[in-house]
């Protein structure tokens, strides 16, 4: 069977592969096929075994596809830890930019580093560090003191502070350094979406450890990204034909919820300053790794009630649920 396009998400629990006909009218969704994401062999047998699940679904002998675009948050995902000057500025831009870019952010700290949280961020072992701070012009130092404090982690690093600091950066002659344009150049101007690129570019050149992923990156077209970066995509893409939206993404170890909207005239003056689009994560609410923590949040007998089922056979129902749920 000939495909125009497959879409496939390598998220942390499955693999999930989705068929499209775009260029012969209709355009139509055709199918999909899923199995458990193999990170810990080789990511790209979890996929193979999905596009085999689809041929199985669509009830053909073969498939054959004129493109394939990949999204993933397999091996963990995309581990970010942010650092700037005042948290409600310059800390709070870049944690906005990471977040839209499917960032899960480990580490937000402001003022200079402390010996400590450097530490901290050694434990964490992060795939990419943020540093900020100041405004265009203004203050300098506590953005390049805090590059120069977790340069010798061997970690990339994204500055986006004070323009400032460019030069002196470029000297240091590091290839673990990214420079993009000041992520907070004025008092309450987001400037996300430079940040938000160079964490997708990063993420692709540096950050993709999962066994197999590289035999990927040799099938698909374009880049692979962050999957919620994806999400995050689609939905401002659906802004532009409904006009304010909502996006909640379920997912088998979070949930992450997606918005993109103008306030009403009456929140303005809440909203000064703020990203006209925003990600949050719930990192406890996912239906396959944290099932139990989603159980928890009923109240007694809530759910027992409502699946018609004693509190003994929940408990057995997940303890056996696999990976894709029958």
């Amino acid at each position: 069977m000939k495909i125009d396009c497959l879409v496939a998400e390598i998220g942390s629990t499955t693999t999930v592969v989705n068929a499209f006909n775009l260029h012969q009218p209709p355009v139509s969704f055709l199918g999909r096929g899923m199995h458990q994401t193999t990170v810990d062999t080789d990511v790209n047998e979890g996929l193979k075994k999905a596009i085999l699940d689809l041929q199985s679904n669509l009830g053909v002998d073969s498939i054959e596809y004129d493109e394939l675009f990949a999204s993933s948050s397999a091996a963990g995902g995309l581990k970010i830890t942010v650092h700037g000057l005042v948290y409600e500025m310059t800390a709070k831009a870049a944690k906005e930019a990471a977040l839209n870019a499917g960032a899960n952010i480990h580490l937000i700290t402001a003022n200079l580093l402390e010996q400590d949280q450097v530490e901290q961020i050694k434990k964490i072992k992060p795939n990419i560090i943020i540093i900020a701070g100041g405004t265009n012009y203004g203050e300098k130092e506590v953005a390049y003191k805090n590059l120069l404090s977790v340069l010798p982690l061997d970690i990339p690093i994204i500055y986006t502070g004070n323009i400032v600091n460019h030069e002196r950066i470029k000297e240091l002659n590091s290839p673990l350094i990214r420079i993009v344009e000041n992520v907070y150049p004025r008092v309450d101007d987001f400037n996300i979406l430079p940040l938000r690129k160079a964490i997708y570019e990063t993420f692709e050149e540096n950050i993709i450890h999962a066994k197999g992923m590289k035999d990927i990156f040799k099938m698909v077209n374009g880049t692979i990204i962050p999957t919620p970066g994806a999400v995050m995509d689609a939905t401002l893409i659906l802004d532009e034909m409904f006009n304010s939206v909502m996006t909640i993404d379920v997912g088998g170890a979070t949930t992450d919820v997606h918005s993109v909207c103008e306030p009403k005239p009456i929140y303005l003056k809440y909203s000064e300053g703020e990203p006209r689009f925003k990600r949050t994560v719930e990192g406890d609410l996912g239906v396959y790794i944290n099932r139990r923590l989603v159980m928890k949040t009923f109240k007694q007998g809530e759910l027992e009630s409502l699946m018609h089922l004693t509190l003994d056979e929940i408990e057995n129902i997940a303890d056996r649920e696999p990976f894709i749920p029958k």
